[in-house]
């Protein structure tokens, strides 16, 4: 879908009704079952457009967990109702930011990733819109907390960010600098993201700040990949990175 360069969250200040999550698509791992991961799709879309993306991919080990975000009304579009992880206005530096909605979208996701087995590592990708989620996430992953203040339940291993932003950049480093047990997770946590320079809805100068504020907050093993002539959408070169950059991080082989 096409609208204006959006901006970080103008978050709705009115109580909230309760918000139900859409249908979740699941692509089974054809191997061994290494590692798991939540893939979260963009504005307007749903779960099954990420299980295509995702059913295709090199990754035997991997099992996708694929959910559909509610359907709320987005200030970006005037109110319209779509599905979306939370409200947004502009996106701007200062902007704010709907931190109920992502608190509750990061708890969704963390809940869909409590009951994998143990010895599967877990992880959280995204695009755009849910590839801000999955870096608000990585960042309750370090702090160890959701922005509410309860304690984020999930030991994450990958974090992939495709055309997205970070909500939070401006007091990330400040709230993670205090704490040794924040910095010591930030350090440990890999996270890939990539940003097409041709991008004009999420503009790439976003996904360029998100890799520098994570950096500077401590998050030791970021990868940036940026993409000559790409706009806001995957291309199967981009895929292929993601799918080389998973594999290696998380010591993923073998198909039985």
């Amino acid at each position: 879908m096409s609208y204006p360069h959006y901006h970080m969250g103008s978050g709705s200040r009115t109580a909230r009704r309760s918000l139900e999550f859409g249908k979740t698509h699941v692509v089974r791992p054809k191997g061994k079952h290494q590692a798991t991961i939540v893939w979260l799709h963009g504005l307007g879309d749903n779960g099954l457009s990420s299980y295509q993306l995702l059913e295709s991919l090199p990754l035997p080990n991997i099992k996708w967990i694929c959910p559909t975000a509610p359907t709320r009304p987005v200030t970006i579009l005037g109110g319209f109702s779509c599905t979306a992880w939370f409200d947004m206005g502009e996106l701007s530096e200062d902007g704010p930011d709907d931190w109920e909605g992502l608190d509750a979208s990061a708890s969704h996701i963390a809940n869909l990733l409590s009951t994998e087995p143990a010895d599967v590592k877990v992880g959280i990708g995204g695009f755009s819109m849910g590839a801000a989620v999955a870096q608000y996430s990585a960042t309750c992953f370090a702090m160890g907390r959701y922005g509410n203040g309860i304690p984020y339940p999930v030991n994450l291993r990958a974090v992939v960010g495709l055309s997205g932003w970070l909500p939070g950049s401006r007091s990330l480093r400040n709230k993670i600098e205090v704490s040794h047990e924040a910095r010591r997770r930030a350090a440990s946590l890999p996270v890939l993201l990539s940003h097409g320079i041709s991008d004009d809805v999420v503009l790439y100068k976003y996904g360029e700040k998100s890799a520098q504020s994570l950096s500077s907050a401590g998050f030791r093993y970021i990868t940036f990949k940026s993409y000559d002539g790409l706009g806001h959408y995957t291309v199967p070169r981009e895929m292929d990175e993601v799918s080389n950059w998973l594999s290696s991080r998380l010591g993923l082989g073998g198909s039985t």
